[in-house]
């Protein structure tokens, strides 16, 4: 009895590694360039358009404040 449970914990202890390894591998094979060049891209839009309203932001609080000369 205790070597078909030593022989059972094994066996799962080599399915669960098995399962671990391959979905390891596939994770890195999956991020590829592509996917850091459309993150990278992504980033730079949202730097874009945040620069961009913080520039509008700024020209109507200008417009806005009385002129103090």
């Amino acid at each position: 009895m205790t070597t078909v449970l030593v022989a059972l914990a094994v066996f799962v202890a080599l399915l669960v590694a098995v399962v671990v390894f391959v979905t390891w591998r596939d994770r890195n094979r999956s991020s590829s360039t592509e996917d850091r060049a459309a993150v990278r891209d992504a980033s730079a839009d949202q730097a874009r358009h945040e620069a961009e309203r913080h520039f509008v932001q700024g020209q109507a609080a200008g417009h806005q404040m009385p002129n103090s000369t």
